[in-house]
């Protein structure tokens, strides 16, 4: 029983080399399951608590006890004639009524006139 050399493809030969990858994929796998279930039980594993300086503690400590600044909460008035008032216990300038704005405006207009007549401009 002597096999000689022919033309045609090897069946054997790649049936062997199938299964062999066959089998190394399956390895493959098993491998990757099991390093998966060991590196989910170290990271379950309880860390050790990060050592902080004493100095890093004083400055957290501090920072807690600094007052925040207050924030603003812009009021929207659905009337155009009420002036905005700020929060309690803030100092912020009154905002002048457009009745205020437009007199000052026709004052100024006037002012611009004059000096149109007098060729300043």
């Amino acid at each position: 029983n002597m096999k000689l050399g022919g033309l045609g493809p090897d069946y054997e030969a790649i049936k062997e080399k199938k299964q062999k990858l066959k089998l190394q994929k399956e390895y493959s796998r098993q491998i990757k399951e099991y390093n998966m279930k060991n590196i989910t039980v170290l990271q379950r594993l309880p860390t050790k608590p990060q050592v902080t300086s004493v100095s890093r503690q004083k400055a957290l400590e501090y920072a807690k006890k600094i007052p925040r600044p207050k924030t603003f909460i812009a009021r929207q008035s659905d009337h155009e004639g009420k002036e905005e008032r700020a929060p309690s216990g803030t100092s912020l300038p009154q905002i002048p009524s457009l009745e205020a704005l437009w007199n000052r405006h026709e004052k100024e207009k006037e002012v611009v006139a004059a000096f149109k007549a007098l060729h300043i401009l």
